[in-house]
């Protein structure tokens, strides 16, 4: 099972604010799960957070004039 991540571990791994992990949240731009009033956010949905948002890189000769 994969390991979930508080609001503050999630934020650190992303170098991000934690108010920014909670904006997220709320706004419902990545999963969680929540146990109470504790928030956690599954590991799966770091990893999928920094597959949608990686941009390749620009081979050479390719866009330069």
């Amino acid at each position: 099972m994969a390991v979930n991540r508080t609001v503050a571990q999630t934020a650190e791994e992303l170098g991000l604010s934690q108010s920014t992990i909670r904006a997220w949240i709320g706004q419902r731009r990545i999963g969680f799960v929540r146990l109470g009033r504790a928030v956690r956010i599954p590991a799966g949905e770091i990893e999928r957070l920094l597959e949608r948002g990686y941009v390749p890189p620009i081979r050479a000769g390719r866009g330069q004039n």
